[in-house]
């Protein structure tokens, strides 16, 4: 009978006290759930951090081919120039347009001109990456529009853009409108298809475990549609500034605005005084500042690269 008073007892305490529920633990959102366990893969995917080595030594091995490519085009002009070809006053040698050249980066008015085709080349390019990007993701998402604009953007793409400049002259007449209107017709069809092909390149099988991991909605794009389409998307944005740069130049020769002096101008100018000299130096410059931005979208691709485990050892 003893024995049995501790089971008999138990029995009265888990009659009479009440039992205590759990607590029931607060949902998490599925978005944001989703997107931590995504971080956690992607930081499987990352490539690893490396010895970044001496500064000195890595920017000489950056530089030196640069510098060995502009010595065999200095030659070769030289060379040219040595050879006769044409008279010193249509292709003088590259002394002559260096000593130009190092006269003008002196002169205040010149950065002035350069000043004002970066300004109208940032605000041209910035433009057409707000419309590419906007056209762009809606094309890649709705089927009948890109059945019916799909092939537009394409041929605008590769339609020579100074074939645009005799209507925007008429509708917007020699102001700084005309200009602009090109650069962003030369620049939005590449930024847009850029980001459509980034998009239709993404693996069907990384939007069905996303799709499992819960993220829909604005998650879905910013953890996963929009990185996965990035590298492309970097691509056409340096093409279309490619495109934006040739179109300007172009625009800044065609359509002079009164009361402005940019590069273009000045290199017309030059033309018309039939001073070579001149216009090599602005052709130098032009394509120095076009160098310049190139290396800025590399440097970003590199990083791109790097970041994702893409780059060599």
């Amino acid at each position: 009978m003893p024995t049995e008073l501790p089971g008999t007892r138990a029995g009265l305490e888990g009659v009479f006290q009440p039992e205590i529920p759990p607590m029931a633990e607060k949902p998490k959102d599925p978005d944001l759930g989703a997107a931590d366990r995504v971080s956690g893969l992607d930081a499987l995917e990352l490539g690893p951090k490396k010895d970044r080595g001496n500064l000195g030594k890595r920017i000489w091995s950056a530089t030196w081919p640069k510098l060995l490519a502009i010595a065999i085009v200095v030659g070769v002009w030289q060379l040219v120039y040595l050879s006769e070809w044409r008279p010193v006053y249509v292709l003088p040698p590259p002394a002559d347009v260096f000593t130009e050249l190092g006269e003008l980066i002196t002169e205040p008015k010149f950065w002035d001109g350069v000043r004002l085709t970066m300004t109208r080349a940032v605000t041209g390019f910035a433009l057409a990456v707000a419309i590419g990007t906007l056209l762009g993701a809606l094309v890649s998402q709705f089927k009948p529009l890109r059945a019916a604009i799909g092939s537009l953007i394409t041929g605008l793409q590769t339609m020579p853009s100074i074939m645009w400049f005799p209507l925007a002259i008429l509708l917007f007449q020699l102001g700084e409108e005309a200009i602009l209107f090109v650069v962003v017709l030369g620049a939005a069809p590449s930024v847009a298809n850029g980001l459509i092909s980034g998009i239709d390149y993404v693996p069907r099988t990384w939007l069905r475990v996303g799709q499992v991991m819960g993220m829909t909605g604005v998650a879905k794009y910013r953890h996963l549609i929009l990185p996965a389409s990035l590298p492309s998307f970097v691509s056409g944005l340096k093409q279309g500034w490619a495109f934006s740069w040739r179109s300007l130049m172009a625009g800044e020769l065609l359509v002079i605005v009164p009361g402005t002096v940019s590069i273009g101008v000045r290199m017309q100018t030059a033309r018309d005084l039939n001073d070579a000299v001149a216009v090599l130096a602005y052709i130098i410059v032009v394509l120095v500042i076009g160098i310049l931005v190139d290396q800025f979208f590399n440097g970003a691709d590199r990083a791109l690269r790097k970041r994702w485990g893409l780059t060599g050892s």
